[in-house]
Order: C-alpha cells, then sequence, then structure tokens
C-alpha cells in the first residue's frame, strides 16, 4: 500500500496536478509491484493514498514537483529500487509531459492495517 506525497510549486497548473493524481495510483503500483504484492491492475480504496502539497513561503526547493513514494520494504523491492524510480519517472514524463520534477522512492520497513 503505496502513500504517495506531492509536493508542488505556486506556479503548477491545477490541470497538470489533476493529470498526476489520476495517473499515479497506476503508475505507482506498477512501478512498486513485487511478488509479496503482486499488482492486478485493479486499484481498490486504500491501495494507493496520495496527498498533494503546495510549497508554503518558507519551503525551499528547485524542481517544480517532487513526488515521494513509500512503500513497504521487501528484497524483492529493494533490490532494484533504482530501476523501478527511473521507470516511475519515464512513466511520469510520458503519460503527463512533465519535465522539472523528481520522485523519491522510500521503501521502509512498515505495516498497514484498514478497516473493511
Amino acid at each position: 500500500m503505496p502513500l504517495v506525497e506531492v509536493t508542488y510549486a505556486p506556479g503548477v497548473a491545477e490541470s497538470q496536478l489533476r493529470e498526476l493524481g489520476s495517473v499515479l495510483p497506476h503508475l505507482v503500483s506498477k512501478a512498486v509491484e513485487c511478488p509479496e504484492e503482486p499488482y492486478d491492475g485493479a486499484l481498490r480504496p486504500g491501495d494507493v493514498e496520495i496527498r498533494f502539497r503546495r510549497l508554503g513561503p518558507l519551503d525551499r526547493g528547485g524542481l517544480d514537483v517532487v513526488i515521494e513514494v513509500k512503500s513497504k520494504w521487501f528484497e524483492s523491492r529493494a533490490a532494484n529500487r533504482q530501476q523501478r524510480v527511473d521507470r516511475l519517472h519515464e512513466d511520469i514524463r510520458t503519460v503527463t509531459g512533465l519535465r522539472d520534477f523528481g520522485i523519491y522512492l522510500s521503501l521502509p520497513s512498515a505495516a498497514w492495517s484498514q478497516g473493511d
């Protein structure tokens, strides 16, 4: 269950953010799929949680958009995490046309529980 936080500069168009929000669940799921958590293409509530946050007046950064992906650590994910994040970056660039953005993939030791 990936958690995704998108931090964006004030000049990023809302239409670009909406498009990003619509494609991220599938692209992130594809990027982090592994034998322990396979992706069947059918996302259900709670499978991917995305939060958008506009940069504040005291925040500093050089990119228009930074996407932080946190997904539970599995050895199979960690073994090729750089290839996973590079592919995700390319997929997002291809689908949305965004250019000035970065992605940070974190694989913490974690657990998740969700009610019905």
